[in-house]
């Protein structure tokens, strides 16, 4: 795409997905790290290698599909906006029918289907005619494990607009959230009960599938009662109440945070079992159990307001009471990539700034966990892998 203004010079420059390649009489076209195939006078093709310096092609891959990244998350959300997994449904569907029935421009839902496509969320079996991948099904609202809540938060612009200036908050330390929006993130939440409902059917989502296997990845028979520390809609000890009779739960948020709590409960028949406290954590934890479940709720804060939950945790400790930390678990450096696929570590280095710009805090390293938690009185007993549910990790404490 290019501006079409008159009289280019040589100066301007278009924005397209690479640079151009003069042609030259007697000469094909071609990109930095290809091969040019060369006419000769008698007519044949010989390959001449580019130049050595010339920048791999890999490499450039590796940075026009990560510039390309927000343009592919714009197009996973039209997908959910529009209801295309759902739509197309369990048989491959033709694209005109499809727009048909989104009530949408037929050679722009085409458009949209292939780059979906592209994605590795369709497959297109014949000219215009499409099915949904594993991966795509997974935008499919109503789906076990369906992530159509995650996209749309974290595609919405409230999430995106502090990302504007992630340079800023490189320069400054500051949260960039605040000064776009006025008021910290959390508070913005609690300004607005529709984006607060969206963020936390997105949070019950994203914690799906650590929902599926912590039950069975941690040793919950030394317990009797587990207060799951700002546990939101208690999609996570709903799970764990279920795979474990003998516990009896608490889950303790903000009032907006336990919103859904009640229906969550009642859906899995433990309305006799749980119990929902709000509060701040903040202020105080509610006492009476001897696990202290805390799952993607640290890496919201900077360290002091870490040290001030894991304290308050540590006060209604009971003697042989442990806190459990669900969270992502940075290596101490960054494992070197091949450029084609992101690590689970990779995308948590970008939830990392994700914390910075929105909400303040930080993901942390196992040194960065045995500090907060030395600091509020707890000594972390074993760090491990939860497996099946990448890149989360186990961090187990108890009482210094």
């Amino acid at each position: 795409m290019h501006a079409g203004r008159p009289g280019r010079t040589g100066d301007d420059q278009r924005l397209t997905g690479a640079p151009e390649t003069p042609i030259t009489p007697g000469r094909s076209a071609y990109l930095p790290g290809e091969h040019a195939h060369l006419p000769t006078h008698n007519g044949r093709n010989t390959v001449a290698t580019t130049d050595a310096r010339a920048v791999n092609l890999a490499d450039r891959g590796l940075i026009l599909r990560t510039a390309f990244g927000g343009m592919a998350a714009q197009t996973l959300r039209a997908a959910v906006r529009l209801k295309v997994i759902e739509l197309i449904g369990a048989a491959p569907r033709r694209a005109d029918d499809i727009a048909a029935a989104a009530g949408a421009d037929p050679r722009s839902m085409t458009r949209l289907l292939r780059a979906l496509a592209g994605l590795g969320l369709l497959e297109e079996h014949a000219p215009g005619l499409f099915s949904v991948t594993p991966a795509g099904a997974l935008l499919d609202s109503r789906a076990p494990g369906s992530l159509t809540s995650f996209v749309r938060v974290f595609t919405d612009p409230v999430a995106l607009r502090a990302w504007e200036h992630l340079d800023t908050s490189v320069r400054t330390g500051d949260v960039a959230f605040d000064a776009v929006f006025g008021t910290d993130f959390f508070s913005h939440l609690a300004q607005h009960p529709d984006i607060s409902t969206a963020f936390n059917a997105a949070m019950s989502q994203a914690t799906m599938a650590t929902a599926t296997v912590l039950p069975h990845a941690f040793d919950f028979g030394r317990f009797t009662s587990v207060t799951d520390v700002g546990g939101g809609n208690a999609t996570l000890l709903s799970a764990v109440l279920a795979a474990h009779p003998h516990l009896s739960g608490v889950v303790h948020d903000t009032a907006q945070g336990l919103a859904e709590a009640p229906g969550t409960l009642r859906r899995h028949g433990l309305t006799q079992r749980c119990t929902l406290i709000a509060g701040d954590f903040f202020g105080s934890v509610p006492k009476g159990s001897d696990l202290y479940l805390i799952k993607s709720v640290l890496h919201d804060w900077t360290d002091e307001q870490v040290v001030t939950i894991l304290s308050h945790c540590r006060e209604v400790l009971p003697p042989e009471g442990r806190v459990l930390i669900v969270e992502p678990v940075l290596p101490e450096t960054v494992a070197t990539q091949d450029g084609a696929h992101a690590s689970d570590h990779g995308v948590t280095y970008l939830s990392d700034l994700n914390m910075l710009v929105n909400a303040g805090g930080r993901e942390r390293t196992r040194e960065g966990f045995q500090e907060v938690c030395h600091r509020a009185g707890l000594t972390v007993t074993s760090v491990a892998p939860l497996e099946g549910a990448a890149p989360f990790s186990l961090i187990e404490a108890a009482a210094c």
